[in-house]
């Protein structure tokens, strides 16, 4: 016999008031989209991106962090998925943050940081990979709201034997807002 489980205690029905604590980060809440470039010495060459960037919450001290990219070409026409990745961003007392991101190539990150004048500064405290993950050792990343309205973005990366360099950066755009 079938027993369903019970209807959630806590049904989703629009974004709730955020936690004190979020106060730092609450220009972040919504979904961002834009375009970007990259490079790293063991690729190919430089390349376009797009990105989509969505920061939420659900009362509580942290925000849930979920990103996706795909290559573009000169046209602006899709070419391929790039990359994806999801998390938490638990901020702490004084602006700090501690941030949890996962990517599918088998790659998480723990990054520590601060929230200092609109702009989110994360550096690696640890990295861990699955057995057939590429190495990585160290990221950076850099998240910054403008005066014009938008949120750029910058990540650092050391991997694959090479040292800690630029790899990506990004200028995105408010799509939607998250709010109550």
């Amino acid at each position: 016999m079938f027993d369903p489980a019970p209807t959630p205690p806590y049904p989703y029905t629009g974004t709730p008031e955020p936690h004190p604590l979020l106060a730092p980060v609450l220009g972040l809440i919504g979904s961002w989209r834009g375009r970007g470039q990259g490079q790293y010495p063991t690729l190919d060459g430089d390349f376009a991106y797009a990105q989509e960037v969505t920061f939420s919450h659900d009362g509580r001290p942290f925000l849930h962090y979920e990103a996706r990219a795909w290559l573009i070409d000169t046209e602006d026409a899709p070419v391929r998925p790039a990359a994806r990745e999801s998390g938490w961003w638990r901020v702490q007392p004084e602006g700090r943050v501690e941030a949890l991101i996962t990517q599918p190539t088998g790659i998480a990150e723990v990054l520590v940081g601060q929230v200092v004048d609109g702009a989110v500064e994360l550096a690696t405290h640890a990295v861990a990979g699955t057995p057939t993950a590429k190495r990585v050792d160290a990221t950076g990343r850099r998240y910054t709201l403008a005066d014009d309205g938008t949120l750029t973005f910058s990540h650092d990366m050391a991997a694959v034997g090479q040292p800690l360099q630029h790899h990506l950066s990004a200028r995105l755009r408010r799509a939607e807002v998250l709010r109550p």
